[in-house]
């Protein structure tokens, strides 16, 4: 058995990965109410480190950024007297997580080339709302705690140097406006004053319950080792 493993770390000193680089640019959607409320402002930004444990494990954390416009047309709960307009949302999430590579040593050349692995991740979702359109609403700022679980495929480009990198995620997150009533139209039994239309009732044609839903992303990546 010590011999045994004395041949794997002689085998991993000499054939394997220690650290590296990701560099990446991708998109981020959403699914549910937050799905149909944003227009995704792509590209989404990837920056990460990796850690190699072995040949099947490897540990990873780095910052994610992504940008998403909502528009609001019409009066709703959280401005009854101003159109919204333009809601524009960054989310940075910094995260770590583990990857675990699959063992294509008996499976075919194609799949062993690609290097899949699977990944899960624990992220923070810092979120920033800006309405540039409408002056009587201050920016909101919060977080939510999240996860992603997903799968990968790692391309050599040079064997030990870099590859190209794609990865798949899908996201759960407790956005912390996830629950917001904010965006709900108003209902029609409300009546409120439009400055420029006295006495008018206010009904909106278009609004959201909440915002709920999850997220997914597809991140392309260069990735450096050493």
């Amino acid at each position: 058995l010590e011999s045994s493993q004395v041949m794997e770390d002689e085998r991993f000193y000499r054939y394997s990965r220690f650290f590296g680089v990701n560099l990446g640019l991708g998109t981020t959607t959403f699914t549910d109410n937050r799905g149909l409320a944003y227009v995704d402002n792509d590209p989404s930004y990837h920056f990460s480190l990796i850690y190699f444990l072995d040949f099947q494990t490897a540990f990873v954390m780095g910052l994610e950024y992504s940008r998403h416009t909502m528009f609001i047309d019409t009066f709703v709960l959280g401005s009854a007297t101003q159109i919204i307009g333009a809601v524009q949302t960054s989310f940075l999430r910094p995260f770590f997580g583990y990857r675990y590579y699959v063992d294509t040593s008996d499976l075919g050349t194609a799949i062993t080339y690609s290097n899949p692995y699977f990944v899960g991740r624990i992220e923070y979702w810092y979120q920033t709302n800006e309405f540039p359109a409408a002056d009587n609403l201050d920016d909101e700022n919060g977080g939510g705690l999240g996860t992603g679980v997903g799968f990968g495929l790692e391309f050599p480009i040079e064997l030990k140097k870099s590859y190209f990198n794609i990865e798949f995620l899908y996201h759960f997150v407790n956005y912390f406006d996830k629950f917001t009533d904010d965006y709900r139209q108003i209902p029609d039994e409300l009546e409120r004053d439009d400055p420029d239309n006295p006495g008018q009732k206010l009904e909106s044609e278009y609004g959201f319950q909440d915002l709920r839903g999850d997220s997914l992303s597809i991140m392309l990546n260069y990735h450096i080792s050493w």
